[in-house]
């Protein structure tokens, strides 16, 4: 929390408010005092007798707002008195709502305890639901955030001549594409829904558990491929992958898998800027073999749509429910 923040405020992740804001602007996140009967009253009377906003508010000691407020809801509905709600009146204003959104909007991580404490600094009494319905009501709602490649800007224009290049390309010439990619899938990995439904005392029954073990409980490492036509051959890499390992799998199981799926003349091999597939020598076996490479933007996993295929095969891995490395490789 930086040295300009109020010094009386609690130590927040977000802070609401600086000390360029004053206590009045802090009061506006909660509905202010309202004038009695009498007063509005008289504020009437004055108005009938000629007096403007702004003097009847200096007589009365009241903003010029306030004064405007109680004449205009005077002359649409011929009284002074609060008209009858439904239910509880909020305890956020409208104005109040509009900076909780705008905090949210520079600040999305601002959690809803971080409005609670603020709104106690202020003198104003909140409940953290209280927080999360006005939020509903304009219309957010928390979700995790979404994990994404870092990208450098060279990273973006990269993806962006992709884009572009690509941009008016048919549906035929993706059929072509056979697309690939490693993966790691773990033996207790998060790769399944991982909500019950269950008692409030049943927390612990072994079917509303997930095992958890040091170190994961061990993984293997799959290389993988499939097209439109379908999916092609799924090896199991043993040990540390090098460009000489990388190469014997793609011998083994890319042709192969390409003539199983039928992909005819002119299709194109996809797969990542990992060093073992950009190596002099992994370029030039398959220059040797004639294959046609579909040039790929760096820190781009989320373009390729194997990804997806990957996260269906470990949901279904996960619902299979191994419990050691030999069920996990027979699954």
């Amino acid at each position: 929390m930086n040295c300009t923040c109020l010094n009386w405020l609690p130590v927040l992740k977000t802070p609401l408010y600086t000390l360029n804001q004053t206590d009045s602007n802090l009061s506006t996140m909660a509905k202010t005092r309202e004038l009695c009967k009498d007063i509005r009253d008289k504020i009437v009377d004055l108005h009938k007798a000629g007096m403007g906003y702004r003097t009847i508010g200096k007589h009365l000691g009241e903003k010029a707002t306030t004064v405007g407020a109680i004449i205009r809801k005077w002359k649409k509905f011929k009284m002074t008195v609060n008209l009858p709600q439904s239910g509880a009146p909020c305890k956020i204003s409208p104005r109040g709502a509009a900076m909780i959104m705008r905090t949210v909007r520079n600040q999305p991580r601002t959690t809803q305890e971080d409005f609670v404490n603020d709104l106690k600094a202020a003198g104003t009494i909140v409940t953290k639901k209280t927080i999360g319905n006005t939020q509903h009501r304009e219309g957010l709602k928390s979700c995790s955030a979404r994990k994404v490649p870092l990208l450098k800007k060279a990273h973006v224009q990269a993806r962006l001549k992709f884009a572009n290049e690509h941009l008016n390309d048919s549906e035929e010439n993706w059929v072509k594409v056979l697309w690939s990619d490693e993966t790691k899938i773990k033996l207790f990995g998060i790769n399944s829904t991982r909500c019950v439904w269950r008692r409030r005392n049943a927390a612990y029954v072994p079917k509303n558990t997930i095992p958890t073990v040091k170190h994961g409980g061990g993984n293997i490492m799959l290389w993988g491929c499939f097209s439109a036509k379908g999916t092609g051959r799924l090896h199991s890499i043993e040990g540390r992958m090098d460009g000489a390992m990388y190469r014997k799998i793609l011998a083994n199981n890319l042709l192969p898998s390409v003539r199983a799926l039928k992909m005819g003349r002119g299709w194109v091999f996809q797969h990542d800027n990992d060093p073992k597939h950009t190596a002099r020598a992994t370029k030039e076996w398959l220059r040797k073999k004639h294959l046609k490479v579909l040039e790929w933007p760096s820190q781009s996993p989320d373009l390729n749509p194997i990804e997806n295929l990957w996260r269906e095969l470990k949901v279904c891995i996960a619902q299979r429910q191994p419990r050691n490395l030999k069920d996990l490789e027979k699954v």
